[in-house]
């Protein structure tokens, strides 16, 4: 593969265990406050990667890559993003003692990639960003679909991770590609877990309704009005479907495990695959920010936007339709995320 122009451009960005850990265990310390749904005082959460973990899951991740293992192999080396590979380096070096929030070195590439460095890494970006993610004005990078996950084994290889399941007890990383269900029944707090495991972050607000409005800067992405059916936007409620016989009226029956069952996301009108509705994008070549899932963003008190499949105007139109009302810790069917991270200096 030929470099890019931009390929010495190569951000090492590195995400510290430390840092996963404190960030996970500040947010998983907040009292649970969930306005508008049944309180729950003993919310599940994913579980916190101790170092040890950390250190043998990045390894053996890194060792995916490079050597075009089974994920590599599934999806196409090219693929594969560079960015992931430079962070982990940089991640593994801090915990062998490079110091953690260090930069990544070219000898701490070369000793992973057998000897080709950072440039042969660089070599995959394809831009200021990586080849899954879109360069919103160089400023900043965006995936560009709705997180699916893999999940990340003790010996290091992965495999694929249920869409309709939760992670809590799992160590799993965000992958952005098309043509999959993304990841719903997930929460923010397991989300930024998911993006660091992949060198990546959670998108801030602003930088998320940025993304989604595009470079016209128009409320629904695609534009100024809305279009019915554009994006998923006008599903069915799994909810009345699955529980067809109750009275759903009752605040009650919308408890913590009936919005987590599984089948909920399973019936026919509900979640879409990524990018299966070719026209809700913009100029970015971001897909499916309004509709489908709801999607975190960074915010330690708790805030998803963009709507989905049933609801894309009732707390603001378009990529303005913003939820405040859970905690980072909250998750439901209706729940997901897309990473963000920082362009290559």
């Amino acid at each position: 593969m030929q470099n890019s122009p931009h390929a010495a451009r190569l951000a090492l960005a590195l995400v510290t265990p430390a840092a996963i850990v404190a960030a996970a265990s500040l947010l998983a310390a907040m009292t649970v406050s969930v306005g508008g749904c049944t309180k729950e005082e003993s919310m599940p959460t994913g579980s916190v990667v101790g170092r040890p973990q950390v250190e043998a899951t990045l390894q053996g991740t890194v060792s995916q890559y490079a050597k075009g293992g089974p994920l590599g192999a599934a999806r196409g080396q090219d693929e594969l993003s560079a960015r992931t590979l430079a962070s982990t380096a940089g991640l593994i070096a801090g915990i062998g003692g490079a110091g953690h929030g260090a930069r990544g070195s070219d000898d701490s590439l070369d000793a992973l990639f057998g000897g080709s460095g950072a440039a042969a890494a660089a070599g995959a970006i394809g831009g200021l960003c990586p080849p899954d993610m879109a360069s919103i004005d160089d400023r900043f990078c965006v995936d560009r679909y709705e997180a699916s996950l893999v999940e990340v084994m003790a010996d290091g290889s992965e495999q694929p991770f249920s869409p309709y399941e939760s992670v809590k007890g799992h160590v799993v990383r965000a992958v952005s590609e098309r043509g999959v269900y993304p990841q719903g029944y997930i929460s923010e707090v397991q989300a930024i877990q998911a993006c660091s495991l992949s060198g990546k972050r959670l998108c801030k607000a602003k930088e998320w309704r940025q993304a989604c409005m595009g470079p016209e800067h128009t409320t629904w992405g695609y534009g100024q009005k809305h279009e019915a059916g554009r994006c998923n936007d006008h599903g069915r409620s799994p909810m009345t479907a699955l529980y067809a016989n109750e009275n759903l009226s009752k605040r009650e029956k919308w408890d913590w495990e009936r919005m987590n069952r599984p089948e909920l996301n399973q019936f026919e009108g509900t979640l879409a695959h990524t990018g299966d509705h070719d026209d809700c994008t913009n100029g970015y070549g971001v897909y499916d920010m309004v509709g489908n899932l709801h999607e975190w963003v960074d915010d330690p008190n708790g805030t998803f936007q963009g709507g989905y499949y049933q609801d894309t105007t009732l707390n603001g139109d378009g990529c303005h339709y913003v939820t405040m009302a859970h905690e980072a810790r909250y998750h439901d069917y209706s729940t997901g995320f897309r990473c963000c991270s920082d362009v290559a200096p």
